[in-house]
Formats: structure tokens, C-alpha cells, sequence
């Protein structure tokens, strides 16, 4: 687990929000650099890129734009609407869209410098560029993703969830189980994962939306939501039973629902999150609905992360084709988490 560096303890006024740019062959530099032309938008916070300096000026140079930002300083307070560059160097050279696992352990280093510094108090916040998982497990380095990896760091008990702008209510969607082989996840479904999970995801959304009985739409794991025990048991005997224990603690949670059913507006319509048994019941909803423009949480950890919705896109990395929409999602996301954190 990482260890806080020493930091002032006196607030700072500003939020500052550490950026990390994520795969260096992929778009992660691209958008960094857009954001670092245009960030007029986040004029309320000091934004932080953690990245390669030549790197940087090479993409720059590649995609025809300036790359002249300064040198971050952590003595110096942070300055609403500034954006500053903390270098971080890469063990091999890169060539856009081309994976070397030389450099995998540089992408640890980024997520790990940003993670210490939220501990510390150093960075409010952290927001992170999308990583390869293959190309650092090829490098011999166990990673199943951002949230297992920075859980395993700062400690905490994650929960993923993406969220997506839909009308009239936000589309919020957590996993009940993240990165396993859809052979594992029934096994993963047990009523201490399930109550961990989705008391992490009341509490949070209680603090983030000030709402006292946020209401949580809940998937079953098996089509028709097992239909009575014919086409599973985990309802039966899992997911339902946890689910009528929590509502006796206050909990507002309706299901299990078939989640053939669950996404449309007769339910989402009236729900602050829905609660998927695995990644790919819930976020190919959520990704159809927002894909470019939705943000990736990780709640139930001590410091605050949020993330792009999409992977490194090695083959738009230097075309200048990259959308930046996701990147600024997930800035706005992760000072609105950090308000909700200091209010009483």
C-alpha cells in the first residue's frame, strides 16, 4: 500500500487535480494536450498532467500544436485555471499506436504518484487517461485494471460505476463484480459482496447527491431474474434475500429486476443508480447511451478517482482524431465528488 509523502495540512482553496496519461502509444497524451490548449472550462481548479516531457513535445509535434506548459511545483499553491506538467520519465521511447512493454512500469508510476499525492492532500483529486492491461500484463506485471490497482494501494473497499447524462435522471450504473470471466461471476455473487457493495454505493450517492434514500435499482444475474428458480437460483437465494435485509436498515432498493426490463425510462426514469451483477449486463447499456461523453467512478476508496469511459484507441493515437468529452466528463465529475466530501 502506498505511503502518504508529507503535505501541508492547511486546505487549499483551489482544487487541484492530478491528471494521469495513462498508455503512452495511446490517446492519453492526445487529449491531454487538447485539454491543455482549451481548459478554459475547468477555470476552478489547477489541473496537474503526469507524463512524459518529451513525450509530450513529440505528440505535439506530431498532431501540429504547442506544448510549453510549466513545471508543476507542489510548494506552490494551487491557481484556479492553471495547468501545470509534472514530468515523470518513460523507460523506453514511444511511437504512437505501437505497444512496448518496456513501459508498463511507467504507467504504474503514474497512477502511484497520483494516488500518494490524494493521500497526502497534495491533489484533490484524480483523474486518469485510459491504461493497456494487456500490453502491462505481457510486461510480467499482474493488472486486471484502475480500480483493483488503486485499491490495492490506498486500501478502501471499491465499487465501480459509470455514469452517463440522460434526461429527465442521470444514467448511473455499479458492478456488483468488475474484471472476472463471465465463468466466475455466479461465484462471485455472494451476500457479503452484495452488502459491501451496495451499502458503499447508498452511502456515496446519499453524500454526492444529498439525498437521504437514494433509490437502487438492482439486477438479477440470470435472464428473467431467474424466473422463480427456473433458469437459476441466485436470486432466490443470494440476491434477494441480501436485498430484504438491507431495506430494513433504510435502504430504498427495488429488485432483483430482469435487466432485459430494467433499462428502460419505466424504471430509470425514477432511480438514482442501477446496481449490474457483472460488466457486461450493465455497461453496454451505459456506453450505448453516452459513449464519449461518460465517466468512470470509483467509489468506497479514501481519495477520489474518476476516469475517461473509453480504452487507449492505439489507432487514433497522432491523428488528432481523438474526442475530448469523456477527459472533461471526468474533471467536472471528480470536483463535484470533491464538493460533496466537504460538505457537512
Amino acid at each position: 500500500m502506498i505511503s502518504a509523502p508529507h503535505s501541508d495540512p492547511t486546505p487549499r482553496v483551489t482544487p487541484r487535480i492530478a491528471l494521469t496519461s495513462g498508455e503512452p502509444a495511446g490517446i492519453g497524451p492526445d487529449l491531454l494536450l487538447a485539454l491543455a490548449l482549451d481548459h478554459q472550462q475547468h477555470a476552478e481548479v489547477e489541473l496537474v498532467i503526469l507524463g512524459d516531457r518529451r513525450l509530450f513535445a513529440e505528440r505535439a509535434a506530431l498532431l501540429g500544436c504547442a506544448f510549453n506548459l510549466p513545471e508543476y511545483d507542489a510548494q506552490l499553491p494551487a491557481q484556479a485555471g492553471e495547468i501545470r506538467f509534472l514530468h515523470c520519465p518513460t523507460a523506453q521511447p514511444v511511437h504512437a499506436g505501437k505497444l512496448n512493454s518496456g513501459n508498463a512500469g511507467y504507467v504504474l508510476t503514474l497512477l502511484d504518484r497520483a494516488a500518494s499525492g490524494c493521500l497526502a492532500g497534495e491533489f484533490t483529486a484524480m483523474v486518469t487517461a485510459p491504461v493497456h492491461k494487456g500490453v502491462i500484463n505481457d510486461a510480467g506485471i499482474a493488472f486486471t485494471g484502475h480500480t483493483e490497482y488503486l485499491a490495492e494501494r490506498v486500501g478502501g473497499q471499491p465499487v465501480m460505476m459509470l455514469t452517463a447524462n440522460r434526461h429527465p435522471m442521470p444514467l448511473r450504473v455499479a458492478l456488483a463484480t468488475t474484471h472476472l470471466p463471465l465463468a466466475q461471476v455466479p461465484l462471485a455473487i455472494t451476500v457479503d459482496g452484495l452488502t459491501r457493495v451496495i451499502s458503499i454505493l447508498h452511502h456515496e450517492l446519499q453524500r454526492w447527491l444529498n439525498t437521504a434514500s437514494p433509490r437502487i435499482l438492482v439486477c438479477g444475474l440470470n435472464p428473467h431474474a431467474g424466473e422463480s428458480g427456473h433458469l437459476g437460483h441466485e436470486e432466490l437465494d443470494i440476491i434477494s434475500p441480501t436485498l430484504e435485509t438491507l431495506r430494513t436498515q433504510g435502504m430504498n432498493l427495488i429488485g432483483p429486476l430482469p435487466a432485459d426490463t430494467l433499462f428502460t425510462p419505466q424504471y430509470l426514469d425514477h432511480a438514482e443508480a442501477v446496481l449490474a451483477m457483472y460488466h457486461d449486463q450493465g455497461l453496454p447499456v451505459l456506453k450505448y447511451a453516452g459513449f464519449g461523453e461518460a465517466v468512470n467512478i470509483t467509489l468506497g476508496l479514501p481519495i477520489i478517482r474518476t476516469s475517461v469511459d473509453h480504452g487507449t484507441a492505439l489507432s487514433l493515437a497522432g491523428t488528432g482524431k481523438a474526442q475530448g468529452g469523456s477527459l472533461n466528463a471526468a474533471i467536472v465529475a471528480a470536483q463535484s465528488l470533491a464538493l460533496s466530501r466537504n460538505t457537512p
